[in-house]
């Protein structure tokens, strides 16, 4: 009798209510992972501001160690914004109609590839010039930093590659453009913050 009268409380239970995710489950991972690269860039940066106001006579770069291209560099800080602004055009094409975001996302790739590429060519001027990470603190902490963003920025076009080819065959869900671009605007809004510290 207990036993009937327990499976019939069970029966009476309503069905839990599905709600809507707010996140899709890799967008929520990649925000997380933003995050921890935030974490270690701000370690760099904070190291790099401590090493630079202990220099004796505010001497930065040191002595005998080249000054960085400002300019150049300022060129490719303009492409990789502008990538970021495409990019966003990508997403509102793409809720209308996913093959309308396939021209933003190439030039987004393609501006992330002219990034990538000027900052190479800088890196073999300054080689070229002397600057080494073993030739003063002011390269090596150049090469870290700037080097730890190349590697986000590589990583950041392989993956927008891999949406873009996704997006050709039909099979690139909103959910996936989304994660891919939280990576993408992750690479693009950090690099003007390490430009006015770095280069500035």
């Amino acid at each position: 009798m207990a036993t009937e009268s327990a499976a019939h409380e069970i029966e009476q239970r309503p069905e839990p209510v599905s709600r809507p995710k707010i996140l899709a489950d890799g967008v929520m991972g990649m925000l997380l992972f933003v995050f921890a690269e935030i974490m270690m860039f701000a370690g760099l940066i904070s190291a790099h501001r401590i090493v630079r106001s202990q220099v004796a006579g505010e001497m930065w770069p040191p002595y005998g160690q080249p000054r960085l291209p400002v300019q150049e560099t300022a060129v490719n800080t303009a492409a990789l914004l502008v990538s970021g602004i495409v990019l966003v055009f990508a997403h509102l094409a793409f809720k209308k109609e996913a093959s309308r975001a396939r021209l933003p996302i190439l030039i987004a790739l393609l501006l992330g590839l002219f990034f990538v590429g000027s900052q190479g060519a800088e890196w073999v001027a300054l080689l070229g010039e002397g600057l080494t990470i073993q030739s003063s603190t002011y390269g090596g902490f150049f090469y870290l930093i700037v080097g730890a963003h190349g590697l986000h920025a590589i990583a950041a076009i392989l993956a927008l590659g891999w949406a873009s080819f996704e997006l050709y065959k039909g099979r690139l869900t909103g959910s996936q453009l989304a994660t891919v671009s939280v990576f993408w605007y992750f690479v693009v809004l950090l690099w003007p913050v390490l430009y006015l510290i770095v280069y500035l």
